[in-house]
């Protein structure tokens, strides 16, 4: 059953469950990675074989087979995927940057010029499981910020990759597919092999062993995030209908038995209901044991004197998701500063952002919503600045400049302006 705290009797860090197991795989994905940048294609395929029984002559995905999943998958459903991509790209749409130049001073030119990366890597996990969303929400922002090549793998068990996965990388607009997973599929992203071209940068979810892989190639390019278990905090009033509140909660609570699922409210009978609706709707999920790891281990109900005092603990906590289920939930966005993903009033489940409205979900975890962001096109793009002075302008501030340089005792620096001014106009 899940626990009961007033806010007094529990320390922030204690309220949400941010411990990930102990799991030593460093050495084991270090083992890894290194194979791949030795060995390329040939260490792909031995572990391709040896994790997901795919012998494969060809890691790429064939031009056919994406046809071929095209057709394979149920029109509706293809429907749905198309409307979701749509929402995606109207709502990414409008993250994108633009150049700018700055002429206010007589022969300065100063500027930034958006850059989008040139290769960009999207892992989806695979095996039994299935994530079109995945895919959608990874890629779609790339393609946005003008990512030249998107590259995507993800594993083949049996070497065959789910048809949704491959439609949904059609729909998104996936340049190439590569039929690995695993710690393998990062490094080959990160190094690049015969078949696997280099990228620039890795997103997308996975096991242990994936986020240890991206920790470790971080640096020969750039990663999206390492994220913990999914989180959701919701907060809630007396007005709140209880078997709403228990659905939402399991919805984070059968991702995975270290999954949090919160509820801060300043109502003791909802509190009392929530509770008892937990265990009357755990058992009749199909993964009610994770569930109920998840609930009684990970998860909490914390009692709150007010709804301020709720936001409050909302923002010490950041969480991943917040829904604030509550009438007049614009009343309290203003006051809310730490969260991944915000969602607002009663008709605004976390699945929604999940599946469909267009918000991303790929978000920070672990308190990182201090500090980080939602995936955005912002991943996809780098900046760099320019600047431009005439000979007059540069003469204008030359002496200050050599003078910064000094008090830094960086001679050479303040050298490289004043050669220049006395050479005056004879460059």
């Amino acid at each position: 059953m899940i626990k009961q705290y007033r806010y007094a009797e529990i320390s922030i860090d204690d309220i949400f469950h941010r411990t990930e197991e102990k799991t030593d795989v460093a050495d084991a994905v270090a083992e890894i990675l290194a194979d791949v940048r030795k060995n390329g294609d040939e260490a792909l395929r031995r572990y391709s074989e040896r994790f997901d029984g795919a012998k494969l002559d060809v890691l790429e995905v064939t031009a056919e087979e994406r046809v071929a999943a095209m057709a394979a998958v149920d029109p509706e459903l293809i429907a749905i995927l198309e409307e979701v991509a749509a929402n995606i790209r109207a709502f990414h749409e409008k993250q994108k940057r633009t150049d700018f130049v700055i002429t206010e001073k007589d022969g300065v030119v100063l500027g930034q010029k958006i850059i989008p990366l040139d290769r960009a890597g999207v892992y989806v996990p695979g095996g039994t499981a299935c994530y079109p969303s995945t895919v959608l929400m990874d890629t779609i922002p790339a393609k946005i910020a003008g990512v030249g090549e998107i590259i995507m793998t993800t594993p083949a068990k049996g070497g065959k990759i789910n048809p949704v996965i491959l439609a949904a990388a059609e729909i998104a607009g996936v340049d190439r597919i590569f039929k690995i997973g695993g710690a393998q599929a990062i490094g080959a992203l990160a190094y690049g092999t015969e078949s696997v071209p280099r990228v620039d940068k890795i997103v997308g979810p996975g096991n242990a062993f994936v986020a240890e892989a991206k920790k470790q190639v971080f640096g020969r390019g750039s990663i999206d995030m390492i994220a913990g278990p999914s989180e959701i905090l919701i907060l809630a009033d007396d007005t709140c209908d209880a078997e709403v509140v228990a659905a939402d909660m399991l919805s984070q609570a059968e991702h995975d038995k270290m999954a949090s699922a919160v509820l801060v409210t300043d109502s003791k009978r909802l509190a009392d209901a929530v509770s008892a609706e937990l265990e009357r709707q755990i058992p009749l999920l199909p993964r009610a044991e994770i569930a109920r790891e998840s609930i009684d281990n990970c998860s909490k109900i914390i009692l709150a004197e007010s709804m301020t005092q709720a936001v409050e603990i909302s923002n010490e906590i950041a969480p991943e998701h917040l829904e604030v289920c509550v009438d007049n939930p614009f009343a309290y966005l203003p006051q809310i500063r730490h969260a991944g993903s915000i969602f607002l009033g009663k008709h605004a489940p976390e699945a929604l952002g999940d599946y469909f409205a267009g918000p991303n979900h790929t978000l920070p975890t672990s308190g990182t919503a201090r500090f980080s962001s939602p995936l955005s096109v912002d991943d996809f793009i780098k900046k760099s600045s320019f600047t431009y002075y005439t000979q007059q302008a540069l003469e204008q501030v030359g002496e200050k400049i050599v003078r910064f340089a000094e008090e830094e005792g960086l001679q050479a620096h303040g050298k490289s302006v004043s050669v220049r001014l006395e050479k005056g106009g004879t460059l």
